[in-house]
């Protein structure tokens, strides 16, 4: 089977959608001219358009700070406090379950295997985590004699948009009240609440019940 890179995926979708004006998609394919773009755009990143010739690597300029001065207009640090979120883990009732339903409420991490690059797997399972294939819930051994679960039992993970199920439980050294999936195959469950200042999806902290 022939599979063709992301980039690649990519950028024939843009050459159809948007064309080649003001920007021309097609050389895009070429990830040194995309290499030379960003060296043009993005302050610090000069070196990178010459890493095909240099084969070396590189540190961002402007990064690095051997005297107490940053490029602000005082030269001076600026510093911020960020509030701490008021969390609280999920219940049975967050999902309309009676008090004695079986199953548990868990907080739901998304994250890659060892043997994945973004979105490209090149292996099943995931060795350092102990999980054998892309179908599995990581979970401590206590949440899941709470639930009376078994090891490598089937079971449905909810969340708000939707359900997963024949998932194998693997109790792993994983704090109580977690759990941890792959991405993107647990997606489907969740519609990710976005972060409103820099519009990163809360792929680490979702809430789903697990029956």
């Amino acid at each position: 089977m022939d599979i063709i890179s992301e980039v690649e995926l990519l950028t024939n979708i843009a050459v159809k959608v948007l064309g080649t004006n003001p920007i021309d998609w097609s050389r895009l394919h070429d990830t040194a001219y995309i290499r030379q773009l960003i060296a043009k755009t993005i302050p610090g990143y000069e070196k990178i358009g010459q890493l095909d010739q240099t084969q070396t690597e590189f540190t961002i300029s402007g990064r690095i700070f051997t005297e107490p001065h940053f490029p602000t207009s005082t030269g001076k640090a600026q510093m911020s406090v960020t509030p701490l979120p008021t969390l609280k883990a999920p219940q049975k009732q967050d999902f309309n379950q009676p008090e004695n339903a079986p199953g548990i409420a868990l907080i739901l991490g998304t994250g890659r295997s060892y043997g994945q690059h973004n979105t490209v797997v090149y292996q099943m399972g995931d060795k350092y985590r102990g999980m054998p294939h892309r179908h599995c819930l990581l979970i401590n051994a206590e949440d899941a004699k709470k639930a009376s679960f078994q090891e490598h039992q089937r079971v449905t993970v909810q969340g708000d948009a939707g359900k997963l199920e024949n998932i194998e439980l693997i109790f792993g050294p994983i704090r109580e009240g977690v759990g941890f999936m792959f991405y993107p195959e647990a997606n489907i469950l969740f519609k990710a609440k976005i972060d409103p200042r820099c519009g990163t999806p809360a792929y680490k902290r979702v809430p789903v019940w697990v029956f």
